[in-house]
C-alpha cells in the first residue's frame, strides 16, 4: 500500500527515508515543498497531495514531517494513522517528548548518495553519451526495425557540493528515460533540463531509449550479391560497406560476420582491407574490416565451394555488423551547456559521445 516514507526536517531536509518497493527518487517531495511554501504554518500543509503519479499523505509532529507515498487509491485516514504509529514507535525508542531533538537531522543523510567533505586538486566533471543501435535491414536495403539504447555516464571528480544542470539541444529526443535518484524529477518534467547533486566518482546519471523509426538514422550500408546457382557446386559471394549517415565521422572497429548455409564447403575470398576467416565446421564467416575510408570502400569478393549433389539453399545468410563512431550520437541528442552552481571554483568539464552497433543485421 505504502510505497515510500520520508521524513523532512523543520529546515526542509530529507534525512530519513524508508522504501518498500523500488526507489521511489527524493524529487517527488518536490511537490510537498511546493505546498509546504504556500502554507503560513507548518500545520496548515494539506494532509494529502495530489501528483502526476503518485499520492503524499503526511503528518506533522514533534518539528518532523513524516511523508508517505502511496501510488494507488487508499483509503486516506488508514494511511495517515499509520504515520501516527510510526511517530510513536519513534518517540518509545527515543523515549523523548520532541522527536525532532532526538533524531539525526543534519549532514548525515541530506544527501545520501554523496559523502561530505570531498576534497580535488584538480576538479573535473566528464560525461559520455554512448548509443547502441540495433536494426535490422532488409535486402533492398529498406529498414525493417531500428531503435537505440543510449546511457550518459558520469564521472565527477569535485570538490564540496556541487549542484549541477546539464541541458540538451534536442531533449525530446529522450523517451523511455530512467534516472539516478540524484535527478531532479520535476525539474525534468517542466523543464527537461537534468538538475542534481551528483555522486562522487562513476555513475550512470541516466538512460533512454529512442524508438521512432524516423529518429533513427542508418549510419552504416552494405551492398551485397551472394547467389547460388541450381544444379552448380558453385556460388558468389560479394559485399561491400559503407558510410550512411555518420555527419563526417569514421566509422572503425567494424566487423562483419555471417552464418552460411550448411551446403557450403569452403570460399575462396579475396578482401581490400583487413583480414576474413572461413571456418568449414562451423560455417562461420567472419571478416575484420577496421576503419572504413569513405574514399575506397572496403570489400570482400569471391566464390563459394558448395557440397555436390545439395539443393539450392533455401535463404541467403544474414549478415551481422559491429562498429563504433566517436564522437557522434547517432539519435542526434547533443548537450548544450553544463553548469554548476554552489560552489565558487571552475571546473573542467567535458562531453564525449559514441555509438556503436548491437544487434545490426542485414538480410540479404
Amino acid at each position: 500500500m505504502i510505497h515510500s516514507l520520508f521524513l523532512i526536517n523543520a529546515s526542509g531536509d530529507i534525512f530519513l527515508e524508508k522504501h518498500w518497493k523500488s526507489v521511489v527518487s527524493r524529487s517527488v517531495c518536490d511537490y510537498f515543498f511546493e505546498a509546504q511554501e504556500r502554507a503560513s504554518e507548518a500545520e496548515n500543509v494539506p494532509p494529502v497531495i495530489p501528483t502526476p503519479h503518485h499520492y503524499l499523505l503526511s503528518v506533522y509532529r514533534h518539528k518532523i514531517f513524516f511523508v508517505a507515498v502511496i501510488q494507488s487509491e487508499v483509503p486516506p485516514l488508514f494511511v495517515i494513522e499509520f504515520l501516527h504509529r510510526v511517530v510513536d514507535t519513534f518517540q518509545d525508542y527515543f523515549g523523548s517528548t520532541n522527536v525532532g531533538d532526538q533524531l539525526p537531522t543534519g549532514q548525515l543523510s541530506v544527501v545520501p548518495w554523496r559523502r561530505t567533505g570531498v576534497k580535488y586538486t584538480n576538479n573535473e566533471a566528464y560525461f559520455d553519451v554512448i548509443e547502441e543501435i540495433d536494426a535490422i535491414i532488409d535486402k533492398s536495403g529498406s529498414t525493417i526495425t531500428a531503435e537505440i539504447q543510449g546511457v550518459i555516464d558520469a564521472c565527477v571528480k569535485l570538490t564540496g557540493m556541487p549542484d549541477l544542470t546539464l541541458s540538451f539541444m534536442n531533449p525530446r529526443l529522450l523517451d523511455d528515460v530512467s534516472f539516478h535518484p540524484c535527478v531532479r524529477f520535476k525539474r525534468w518534467e517542466s523543464e527537461r533540463i537534468l538538475s542534481f547533486i551528483p555522486p562522487d566518482g562513476n555513475f550512470r546519471l541516466l538512460s533512454y531509449h529512442v524508438s521512432a523509426q524516423n529518429l533513427v538514422a542508418i549510419p552504416v550500408y552494405v551492398k551485397h550479391n551472394i547467389s547460388f546457382r541450381d544444379s552448380s557446386s558453385l556460388g558468389r559471394f560479394e559485399i561491400t560497406v559503407g558510410p550512411k549517415q555518420t555527419m563526417g565521422k569514421t566509422v572503425e572497429g567494424v566487423m562483419v560476420t555471417s552464418q552460411m548455409p550448411k551446403g557450403v564447403l569452403n570460399m575462396t575470398l579475396t578482401p581490400s582491407q583487413g583480414t576474413h576467416i572461413f571456418d568449414p565446421v562451423t560455417k562461420l564467416l567472419s571478416w575484420d574490416v577496421g576503419k572504413i575510408n569513405p574514399q575506397k570502400l572496403p570489400s570482400l569478393k569471391g566464390s563459394m565451394t558448395l557440397q555436390a549433389g545439395t539443393s539450392k539453399p533455401d535463404e541467403n545468410p544474414t549478415i551481422n555488423l559491429q562498429f563504433k563512431i566517436q564522437q557522434l550520437a547517432i539519435s542526434g541528442l547533443k548537450v548544450n551547456r553544463l553548469d554548476m552552481y554552489g560552489e565558487k571554483y571552475k571546473p573542467f568539464k567535458g562531453i564525449k559521445y559514441m555509438t556503436k552497433a548491437g544487434k545490426f543485421q542485414v538480410r540479404t
